[in-house]
């Protein structure tokens, strides 16, 4: 189904009609349809290449070089992506498994593409000889952007939302509806359910805000790291419990995702704790010049 109707009945908002495909063009005697989720995550990538391209020479890294990064990047991010959620929805692909490499409707696990992602990082600043912990720092700012922008990707395709809600932002749609009726009395399909998509969307640009003025601020090597760690994964625990799609540890009840956001939390705080007791020096000389905003600036793209 590429056109559904999605309503936010709480907020006045009735049959608004999605349609998943943005436009479609023919190649010889084949219709080509080009896909709203997949021009959201590129766009999510252009976006973090921009800014970080721009804020790069600052923080002592060439412009050149975060190109070659993000090109790598993007490349292990959806590989990595994909195979984390292939594995752990064997089920869905066992039986076909040209499937794995259809993924137009969906299926690209986050944390799977942020260990692409680092992957890509550490082999890049191996060959760029940038100091890794440095590379990382500066990056992580724009984890969280990216992020917030992908997730409309799942709105598009009426994917990754929660439980049965009655707050006034409630979300309905024939998706919803079809995905829960497969449950019986377990949930109500139709009824609204928590836009989990729009609550990360929110929690992960402000995260990205803090972020931005964390890495302009601290002489810690890490921190930027470590505290993305922490609010990430706190943020991604809280909301993954209201979600219906979860991927699950085998047959259990553990949620991969929740498991994964703990670990990340230590991981965090043992991060800033191992960075308070090494000598504090700034992330880089030039962090200074960083207090202009790290933000494009609408002049800026004016004359672009």
């Amino acid at each position: 189904m590429d056109q559904f109707h999605v309503s936010f009945p709480g907020l006045g908002i009735e049959n608004l009609l999605i349609d998943r495909i943005a436009f479609s063009f023919n190649l010889g005697s084949r219709e080509i349809n080009i896909y709203w989720y997949g021009i959201i995550i590129a766009t999510a990538f252009l976006v973090c290449l921009i800014l970080s391209v721009r804020q790069a020479p600052r923080f002592g890294i060439k412009s050149d070089d975060m190109v070659d990064t993000f090109l790598l990047i993007i490349i292990l991010a959806i590989i990595g992506a994909r195979i984390y959620y292939v594995v752990f929805s064997w089920h869905d692909f066992s039986d076909n498994l040209l499937k794995i490499f259809q993924t137009r409707h969906g299926g690209l696990a986050f944390y799977g593409g942020l260990i692409g992602g680092i992957l890509a990082v550490i082999i890049m600043a191996k060959y760029k000889k940038i100091k890794l912990i440095d590379f990382i720092d500066f990056l992580s700012v724009y984890v969280p952007l990216g992020h917030a922008i992908g997730r409309w990707g799942n709105f598009v395709n009426q994917e990754a939302f929660g439980t049965n809600t009655d707050l006034p932002w409630g979300m309905y749609s024939e998706q919803t509806y079809h995905y829960l009726a497969q449950y019986g009395d377990k949930y109500a399909p139709l009824s609204p359910v928590h836009p989990t998509f729009l609550y990360e969307s929110l929690a992960t640009f402000i995260i990205f805000l803090i972020l931005y003025q964390i890495r302009k601020n601290s002489k810690q090597q890490g921190q930027t790291t470590a505290w993305y760690f922490i609010l990430y994964g706190m943020v991604r625990f809280i909301i993954e419990g209201l979600r219906t799609d979860s991927l699950y540890v085998g047959n259990t009840d553990l949620r991969v995702s929740q498991i994964l956001s703990l670990g990340l939390v230590v991981l965090g705080f043992v991060t800033l704790y191992i960075g308070s007791r090494s000598k504090a020096e700034p992330v880089i000389e030039s962090a200074d010049s960083a207090e202009t905003s790290d933000f494009i600036k609408l002049e800026d793209l004016d004359n672009n």
